[in-house]
C-alpha cells in the first residue's frame, strides 16, 4: 500500500490510474489532434464555420456536422428542427455517435467496432474529393444507411465514401432516428403536429438532410442540382419512399436501391390509426400516464420493449414507419400508380440469395414440394409447373430460385413496372452473385458464409471498403478479382451519379424501360462483365422467345460468378406467385411466370435450353 500527502492510504492500482489520467491530461487526446488540416478551411455553412481534415488519399473529410437540432427533450418525436448558429470554427474531425440502438455482438459478421451510441445523433459526414472545391459542382452521393429501421449507423467502417469521393464526387452520409424513437406514432403527437402526422421521424429526418445538402453542399464542391440518393435495406426502402414523399421533392434527382423497397408484397406499414394504436401499447408498456412522462423516460428503458430480431430477438413492441397523411401521403405503390412520385431515374438490385424461405432450405425433393404446398395452398400445382422439379438435385437449384423470384425480386420488378407505368424516367435493375471469400474456419454469429451472396454483401463493393471485414481479424482473402470488381462498380456508380446512366466503357447497361411488342411493359437486368482469358469482357443477349423455367439448366459455381449478373439480361415476368414465409395463402390470381432467354453472341440458338437463371 501507498500513502498520500493527506495520509490516507490508497491502493497503488489507484495511484498507477491517476498517474495514467495525469500523463492523458497533459496531451491532447489522437482523436483531437488534426496533423492534416484543410489548406482552404474554414469554410462557410448556414451555421457558422466548418473545418475538416485531409485524409492519406487526398480526399477532404468533414465529420461529425450537425444537420439538425438534438432531439433531445420535449424534441423526442418531433420532426427535426433548425441547427442553433454557432461563434467560431466547428472542428469536423470526428464521427458523431449513432442514432440510439441496442450495440452488436462482436462475433457478428457486421461488426466493425464500437460506436457511442446516444439520442444526440442528427450529424452528417462529407468526403469531398481532392479536386472539390466552392462552384466545382462535383456530383454528389447520399448514402442511407440500412437495418430494419430499428439498427444503423453511418459511422460503420463499410459505409466508408472515402474511395467514391476519391473518383470525383462528393459522398455524403447522416444518421437518421431509429426503432421507436425514430417511427412511434400516437394520438396525443398527432394532436400536437401542425400537420396532424406522427411517426415517421427518421425519414423527416432524411428528408432534413437532404434541405441542408441543398443549402450548403456547393461550398463543399457539390452540385445541389446534382444529388443521387443511394440506400440498402432499409435505407432502400428509404430510396424508394424518398421518391413518394412530396416532402423530398426537388432534393434529389435520381436514386440507387441496394435491395428491398416499399414495392416488396412482405411489408405493410400501417395507417395512422393503426400506428397510434401501436404508440398506445408502447406508452402501456413504459408505465407512462402521458405523452409528455414518456418523454422524460430513459432511452435505454423504451429500448427493453423494443421487438426486433436483428441481433437476436428482444422485446416485444415492433414500431415501424406509418403511412402518416404526411410524409406519406399514401402508400408508396399508390403513389406512384397516381403518376405522383419523384421522377427521377432510378437504379434498383439485390443478391442473388439474399431471399430464403421453405423453398430455399428443402433439402431434397419432398422437401420442396411440400413447401410449396404450404405456401400456395390450392395453387400449388400451378407453382410447379411453373418451377418444376424431378429429383433432389433440381429442387435444389429451383428452390433458391423461386424464393428469390417471389420475395426480394418480385418487390424491384414491381417497382419498376409502377416507374415504367407513370413515369418518364428510366429504370436499371441488377442481380449481384458474386460470393464474398471467407477465411478458411472463420466464424460468425449470423453465419453469412453459408448463405451465398447474402444480403448487404454488395455494399463493399459498390463503396470499395473490403478491407473493413478485416479490421479486427482475418475473415475475407480479397482477390484481384474482387478489387478489379469493386473498381467496376464504382465507376458504375459515379456514372449514374454524373449522368443518370449507369454504362462505362467497362461495363455497358442495357437501356432501362422497354416496350418489346407482345408485352405491356418491361424492364430489363443489366448485363455486367464476366472474367475470361482474354480479360474483362461485357456480353449482351438478345431478346428471344418466352420460356417457362425448365430443369434442364445448371448453376455455374458462385466462385466463378463474375460481376453483377454475369453474362445474362432478362426481362420481367409478368408477376409470379409470391413465396412469403409470413403469408401462408396465395395471391387470388397469378399469372403464368415466363422469362426471356437467349443463346449467347457466336454460338447456335438451337443449342441454347433454357433454364433456371445463370448466377
Amino acid at each position: 500500500m501507498s500513502v498520500s500527502d493527506s495520509g490516507r492510504v490508497l491502493p497503488r492500482a489507484i495511484l498507477a490510474i491517476a498517474s495514467i489520467l495525469s500523463v492523458l491530461a497533459a496531451s491532447p487526446a489522437p482523436a483531437q489532434v488534426v496533423l492534416t488540416p484543410i489548406p482552404e478551411d474554414p469554410v462557410g455553412i448556414d451555421s457558422g464555420a466548418v473545418s475538416g481534415k485531409v485524409l492519406p488519399s487526398g480526399v477532404k473529410a468533414y465529420f461529425g456536422i450537425p444537420y439538425a437540432a438534438p432531439p433531445l427533450g420535449d424534441l423526442r418525436w418531433r420532426e427535426p428542427q433548425k441547427v442553433e448558429a454557432w461563434k467560431g470554427t466547428y472542428h469536423a474531425d470526428r464521427l458523431a455517435p449513432e442514432c440510439i440502438q441496442v450495440l452488436r455482438r462482436h462475433n457478428l459478421n457486421h461488426y466493425f467496432g464500437e460506436e457511442a451510441t446516444s439520442e444526440n445523433c442528427l450529424y452528417l459526414n462529407i468526403w469531398a474529393s481532392p479536386d472539390a472545391k466552392a462552384g466545382a459542382k462535383l456530383p454528389v452521393v447520399v448514402w442511407i444507411y440500412g437495418g430494419g429501421f430499428t439498427l444503423g449507423s453511418s459511422g460503420m467502417a463499410m459505409y466508408d465514401g472515402e474511395n467514391v469521393a476519391r473518383k470525383g464526387t462528393i459522398f455524403v452520409s447522416f444518421n437518421y432516428r431509429v426503432g421507436i424513437l425514430g417511427n412511434l406514432a400516437h394520438p396525443e403527437l398527432t394532436a400536437e403536429s401542425p400537420h396532424r402526422a406522427s411517426g415517421n421521424y427518421g425519414l423527416m429526418d432524411q428528408v432534413a438532410a437532404l434541405q441542408w445538402i441543398k443549402r450548403n453542399i456547393a461550398t463543399f464542391g457539390g452540385d445541389p442540382d446534382n444529388v443521387t440518393i443511394t440506400g440498402q435495406s432499409a435505407g432502400a426502402m428509404s430510396v424508394s419512399a424518398l421518391e413518394a414523399s412530396p416532402l423530398a421533392k426537388g432534393l434529389f434527382h435520381r436514386g440507387f436501391a441496394m435491395s428491398l423497397s416499399m414495392f416488396d408484397n412482405r411489408f405493410k406499414f400501417p395507417a395512422l390509426p393503426a400506428a397510434e394504436k401501436i404508440g398506445l401499447d408502447v406508452q402501456t408498456a413504459l408505465g407512462a400516464s402521458s405523452l409528455a412522462e414518456m418523454r422524460l423516460i430513459q432511452a435505454d428503458k423504451i429500448l427493453a420493449i423494443q421487438k426486433d430480431c436483428q441481433l437476436g430477438c428482444a422485446g416485444t413492441i415492433a414500431v415501424t414507419p406509418d403511412i402518416d397523411g404526411y410524409v406519406l401521403p399514401d402508400t408508396v405503390p399508390n403513389i406512384f400508380a397516381a403518376g405522383k412520385q419523384n421522377d427521377v431515374a432510378t437504379v434498383a438490385g439485390f443478391t442473388s440469395d439474399e431471399s430464403s424461405n421453405d423453398l430455399r432450405t428443402a433439402a431434397n425433393l419432398e422437401g420442396y414440394v411440400a413447401a410449396a404446398r404450404k405456401l400456395y395452398g390450392d395453387q400449388a400445382d400451378r407453382f410447379l409447373a411453373l418451377y418444376p422439379a424431378k429429383t433432389d438435385e433440381e429442387a435444389k437449384v429451383m428452390g433458391p430460385l423461386a424464393a428469390r423470384e417471389g420475395l426480394v425480386e418480385i418487390g424491384t420488378r414491381n417497382w419498376a413496372l409502377a416507374q415504367a407505368k407513370t413515369g418518364k424516367a428510366p429504370f436499371y435493375m441488377y442481380m449481384f452473385s458474386r460470393v464474398q471469400p471467407f477465411a478458411k474456419d472463420v466464424q460468425f454469429f449470423d453465419s453469412p458464409q453459408k448463405i451465398g451472396a447474402y444480403h448487404t454483401s454488395d455494399v463493399p463493393y459498390w463503396f470499395g471498403t473490403q478491407d473493413a471485414f478485416n479490421k479486427f481479424r482475418a475473415t475475407r482473402v480479397w482477390t484481384e478479382f474482387d478489387r478489379a470488381m469493386s473498381e467496376r462498380m464504382m465507376d458504375t456508380l459515379v456514372a449514374f451519379a454524373r449522368t443518370g446512366n449507369p454504362g462505362t466503357p467497362a461495363t455497358p447497361w442495357p437501356s432501362g424501360i422497354r416496350t418489346p411488342r407482345n408485352m405491356s411493359s418491361s424492364v430489363t437486368i443489366p448485363v455486367f462483365a464476366r472474367r475470361t482469358r482474354r480479360g474483362w469482357t461485357s456480353t449482351r443477349r438478345r431478346m428471344s422467345r418466352p420460356r417457362r423455367h425448365g430443369s434442364r439448366g445448371t448453376e455455374i459455381p458462385q466462385h466463378q460468378a463474375g460481376l453483377v449478373v454475369p453474362a445474362i439480361q432478362l426481362l420481367p415476368r409478368r408477376p409470379p406467385l409470391t413465396a412469403s414465409p409470413q403469408r401462408s395463402s396465395p395471391p387470388t390470381s397469378a399469372p403464368e411466370n415466363w422469362c426471356w432467354r437467349t443463346a449467347p453472341r457466336g454460338r447456335s440458338r438451337r443449342r441454347r435450353r433454357a433454364g433456371p437463371e445463370r448466377l
